[in-house]
């Protein structure tokens, strides 16, 4: 993917649309592929980011266009294939209970005692616009049922 690509991406998620449009969008423009992501540069410090978390295996970051007081995304390190949760193999068995573990672990130190959500979208209908796994941390307010 391109730096330009990453750019109008990015530009479509921060722009004037409603939250719920802009998702949309984004969603639909984005391309499924296992090229690098805008996630990649982030995991480089290409691209500033707001860490809360970091290990040998996860980053854990603010998200740019928060949808709750708290929003964090929670990525693998390395995406080993795993652009989604439906591109998920069996070797993927690690990191993906590593990536849920590190949401418990976010949540507690972000103080959301009374209770969270983690999403996960995957492919255009789940609303997913960055081709890496990631997971969505959101808490600090109440949730709504159902989420969408």
């Amino acid at each position: 993917m391109s730096d330009e690509s990453i750019s109008s991406r990015l530009a479509l998620l921060n722009s004037h649309l409603s939250p719920m449009a802009s998702e949309k969008e984004a969603a639909l423009a984005a391309v499924p592929s296992d090229s690098p992501t805008i996630f990649d540069k982030i995991i480089n410090k290409e691209i500033p980011s707001k860490v809360v978390y970091e290990d040998d295996k996860v980053l854990a970051f603010r998200d740019i266009s928060p949808q709750a007081p708290t929003h964090i995304l929670i990525i693998p390190k390395v995406k080993d294939g795993l652009t989604g949760l439906s591109k998920a193999e069996e070797r993927h068995f690690e990191i993906l209970g590593r990536l849920l573990y590190t949401a418990k672990l976010v949540a507690k130190q972000e103080g959301l005692d009374d209770g969270f959500r983690v999403v996960i979208n995957d492919g255009p209908n789940g609303c997913q616009s960055v081709y890496h796994l990631h997971i969505h941390l959101i808490g600090g307010r109440q949730m709504n049922w159902p989420p969408g």
